[in-house]
C-alpha cells in the first residue's frame, strides 16, 4: 500500500512538472519581442478600448485567438519629389525639385496612426500615399513665400516646408526626417536674372573701388609733384614763392575738383542706366506674368464654366428624358387599363345579350353582321384601291409635268447659253436680241387692243383759232394726243432697258417735246364741226 501510494505522487509530481514545463513552453511561443528597427503591433482585444497596442523596443504576450500581431518597418523611405511649375507668391512659375526622407514614427500617438492606416500596406503604396501629400503642401509653402526667400534664406525655407509637410505625416504615421532641396529654378529666368543683377552690383563696386585708389594715386601724385615745384621754386627764386606756390595750389585745386566732377558724372551716369534698366525690364516683365497669368485663369474658369454648363444641360435633358419615359409608360399603361376595362364590359354586356335571345336570333344576327363586314371590308378596299389608283396617276402626272419643264427650262437655258456665246459674252446685246424678237408680238398686241375699239364717230368743237397759233389747231393737237396714247414703240424699248437699232428709227425732237408730229396721211377720219365765231 504504501509503494502504491509512493507511485501515486510521483506521477502526479511528474504530471505536474510536464504541465508547468508545456505551459511555460507555450508562454515562450506566444511571447513575441520587437527587434529595435520594427514596431510591434497588437490588434485585436486590446487593453484602453483602443485598435491596436503599438510598442517599439521590449515584447508583448499575445493571447490565442483574442489577439494576434504584425510588424511595421522603421527603414527609412527616400522620397523624390520633381515639383514643376509651383506658382510662389510673385505669380511667377519655378521649379522646385526636392528629395524627401520620411520613415514611420516611433511616437505613440503617431504610431496609433501609422497602426490604423499603414499596417500591412506595400512600401510602394505608403511612398505614394506621402508623394502625394508632399506634393500639395510642398506647393502650398511655395505659394506662401517670395522667390527671394526661397532661394536666399534656404534655412527659412525648409522650416516652413516642416511646418506644413510634417503635420500632415503625422497623420498617417509617417514622420518627416529630411529635406534636400536640389535646385530652384524658373520658367521666366527671374532667377538667373537676380543672379546676374548681384554680380552686375559687385563689378561696379569693384570698379568704383579702382577709381577711389587712382584718384587716391593722383591726388598722391600730384601732391608730390606740387612738393617739387615748390622746391624747386624755392631754390629758383625765393621772392617768387609766394606766387609759384599760389599758383601752384590753384592748378591742384581746379584738377582735383574737376576729376572729382569727371567721377562723379560718370558713376552717377552709370547708376541712372542700371536703375532704368532694372526698372524697366521689372516692369516688362510684371506685365507678361499679369498677361499671362490673366488669359491662364481666363481659360480655366471659361473651360469650367462650359464643362459645368454642358454637364448641367446633359443632367437636365436625362432627367427630362426619364420623366417623358416614365409619363408615356404611365400613360400607355392607363390606356391599355381603360381599353381592357372597355373590352371587358363589352365582353360583359355581349356575353349578357347572347344568353337572354335565343340560338336562332344570334344565328341570324352573327350572319347577317358577317355580311355586312365583309360588305364593308370590301367597300373599303374597293374605295382605297381606287384612291391608291388616283394618287399614282397624279404623282405620275406631276412627275411627267416636273420633267417635262426641267428639260424646257434646261433647253431654254441652254439656247440663252448659246446666243450669249455667239454675242461674244455681251449678255446685253443678248437681250437686245431676244427683245426684237418679240417686239412683233407686242405691236400686234397693240394694234388689236385698238382694232376692237367700236367709235362710230368723233365730234370736235373747233372755232378754228388754232389757240396761240404756234401749236395748230385743236383738231391737230386732239389726234396727235389720239395717237399718242398708245405706247411708242421705242417707249416699250426703253422701259425694258436697250436701245433699238437706227434702222427702226428714232424719236424726233418734236416727239420727245410732245408737239405735234402726225403726217397728214396717217390721221384717222374725223368728223369736225366748227364752231362760227
Amino acid at each position: 500500500m504504501q509503494a502504491l501510494g509512493l507511485g501515486y505522487w510521483v506521477f502526479v509530481i511528474i504530471a505536474f512538472v510536464i504541465l508547468i514545463v508545456m505551459t511555460l513552453v507555450f508562454l515562450a511561443s506566444r511571447y513575441k519581442r520587437c527587434p529595435s528597427d520594427k514596431i510591434l503591433v497588437v490588434y485585436g482585444k486590446v487593453s484602453g478600448g483602443q485598435s491596436a497596442n503599438c510598442i517599439h523596443g521590449g515584447g508583448a504576450l499575445i493571447w490565442p485567438l483574442i489577439q494576434d500581431y504584425s510588424y511595421m518597418d522603421l527603414t527609412p523611405m527616400t522620397i523624390s519629389i520633381p515639383l514643376q511649375n509651383a506658382l510662389s507668391q510673385q505669380n511667377i512659375r519655378i521649379n522646385v525639385p526636392s528629395t524627401f526622407t520620411v520613415g514611420i514614427s516611433t511616437e505613440p500617438g503617431v504610431m496609433n496612426n501609422a497602426a490604423e492606416r499603414l499596417l500591412n500596406l506595400p512600401q510602394q503604396e505608403i511612398e505614394e500615399m506621402a508623394k502625394e501629400i508632399i506634393f500639395g503642401q510642398l506647393r502650398l509653402t511655395v505659394a506662401s513665400l517670395t522667390i527671394e526667400q526661397i532661394n536666399q534664406d534656404r534655412e527659412s525655407f525648409l522650416v516652413e516646408i516642416r511646418k506644413n509637410v510634417a503635420p500632415e505625416l503625422n497623420k498617417i504615421g509617417l514622420y518627416l526626417i529630411n529635406v534636400n532641396i536640389t535646385d530652384i529654378t524658373d520658367s521666366s529666368d527671374y532667377i538667373e536674372s537676380i543672379g546676374k543683377k548681384a554680380a552686375a552690383e559687385a563689378i561696379n563696386q569693384a570698379k568704383i573701388d579702382v577709381a577711389e585708389q587712382e584718384k587716391h594715386g593722383a591726388i598722391g601724385q600730384a601732391q608730390a609733384t606740387k612738393e617739387k615745384d615748390v622746391r624747386v621754386a624755392e631754390n629758383v627764386a625765393e621772392a617768387e614763392k609766394g606766387k609759384k606756390k599760389a599758383e601752384a595750389d590753384r592748378r591742384v585745386f581746379v584738377q582735383q575738383q574737376e576729376t572729382m566732377a569727371t567721377i562723379g558724372e560718370a558713376d552717377a551716369d552709370k547708376e541712372k542706366e542700371i536703375k532704368v534698366a532694372e526698372k524697366l525690364a521689372e516692369a516688362e516683365k510684371g506685365r507678361k506674368r499679369a498677361e499671362a497669368d490673366k488669359r491662364i485663369y481666363v481659360q480655366q474658369q471659361e473651360a469650367q464654366a462650359i464643362s459645368g454648363e454642358n454637364t448641367a444641360k446633359a443632367d437636365i435633358a436625362n432627367s427630362e428624358a426619364e420623366l417623358d419615359i416614365k409619363k408615356a409608360d404611365a400613360k400607355r399603361r392607363g390606356e391599355v387599363a381603360k381599353r381592357d376595362a372597355m373590352v371587358e364590359i363589352q365582353k360583359a354586356q355581349y356575353r349578357s345579350e347572347l344568353e337572354r335571345l335565343n340560338a336562332e336570333d344570334i344565328v341570324r344576327k352573327e350572319i347577317q353582321k358577317k355580311e355586312i363586314e365583309i360588305a364593308a371590308e370590301a367597300e373599303a378596299e374597293k374605295i382605297r384601291r381606287e384612291a391608291k389608283g388616283t394618287a399614282d396617276a397624279t404623282l405620275l402626272k406631276y412627275e411627267a409635268e416636273a420633267r417635262g419643264l426641267r428639260q424646257v427650262l434646261e433647253s431654254k437655258a441652254a439656247g440663252y447659253a448659246e446666243l450669249v456665246k455667239s454675242c461674244a459674252g455681251d449678255a446685253k446685246a443678248a437681250a437686245t436680241l431676244l427683245m426684237i424678237e418679240k417686239i412683233e408680238q407686242l405691236v400686234t398686241m397693240q394694234v388689236e387692243a385698238v382694232k376692237n375699239l367700236k367709235i362710230d364717230k368723233i365730234t370736235v368743237w373747233d372755232s378754228g383759232s388754232g389757240g396761240d397759233g404756234k401749236n395748230g389747231t385743236t383738231t391737230a393737237n386732239f389726234l396727235s394726243g389720239f395717237v399718242k396714247s398708245l405706247p411708242p414703240l421705242h417707249d416699250i424699248a426703253e422701259m425694258a432697258g436697250l436701245d433699238l437699232p437706227k434702222y427702226l428709227g428714232r424719236m424726233g425732237a418734236a416727239e420727245s417735246t410732245g408737239g405735234p408730229a402726225t403726217d397728214e396721211k396717217q390721221k384717222p377720219s374725223v368728223e369736225v364741226k366748227k364752231s362760227q365765231a
